[in-house]
């Protein structure tokens, strides 16, 4: 990598605010897009960085909604109700033009983006997919969840054949386990190529989790090496 840490960039043109890591080999680069979850920022989801492949560009942008504290969502979340496709729309218009961004900035490969979501980020990640499923080449659903109310948009934007790892929590508080099991049957019946795995730990990864999330992702950089 050019750089040992991920830099900051604000500035007016980037869309969002977010972190940045370059790869020191030629371009076009295949891209992995960092979603975080509620209540995070563009800093928290560097802790998978060791899953990813080494040559990679990695991009981290920060969700559109100021909670405070540096704490940011991709859309006010209401308490005990679970978001249906539409809460996603401003979220998924703004990451469609950061994502168009990234060939001209950093020298990404437009058909070698993928996603990696955590929990509302892993929503986000599967919005984005259900509106323009041309645009994306895999996503990692982190302990997330599909949004509901996807029917419609699935009989005319499909999964076919996606790349998806959905990791889950068994004892996760957050996304209960019945909730997850029936959006990894959504994932899988919008057409998704699915890995689904369940693992003993809660609102997060444990370490079987991130092996698999590591493997997962070396079999993409694999298909188009």
């Amino acid at each position: 990598m050019q750089n040992e840490k991920p830099f900051l960039v604000e500035d007016e043109t980037a869309v969002l605010p977010h972190r940045v890591l370059k790869p020191n080999t030629p371009g076009p680069h295949p891209t992995v897009v960092l979603i975080h979850g509620h209540l995070g920022s563009e800093d928290v989801m560097w802790i998978f960085r060791q899953t990813l492949p080494q040559e990679w560009l990695l991009v981290a942008p920060r969700a559109i909604v100021d909670e405070g504290n540096g704490r940011y969502s991709w859309h006010p979340r209401q308490q005990d109700e679970w978001p249906a496709l539409s809460a996603f729309d401003t979220a998924v218009d703004v990451l469609e033009q950061f994502i168009d961004t990234l060939p001209g900035r950093y020298d990404a490969d437009p058909n070698q983006i993928y996603l990696m979501g955590f929990s509302q980020g892993a929503a986000t990640s599967f919005a984005i997919a259900i509106r323009t499923p041309e645009k994306v080449r895999g996503i990692a659903s982190l302990v997330g969840f599909m949004p509901r109310e996807v029917d419609d948009a699935i009989e005319t934007a499909r999964l076919t054949d996606l790349p998806v790892f959905m990791a889950v929590g068994t004892e996760d508080d957050r996304v209960p386990l019945e909730i997850a099991r029936e959006c990894g049957k959504a994932v899988r019946a919008a057409g998704a190529f699915l890995e689904y795995r369940e693992y003993e730990t809660g609102h997060k990864l444990n370490g079987a989790g991130m092996r698999k999330l590591k493997s997962w992702w070396a079999e993409r950089a694999a298909e188009i090496s």
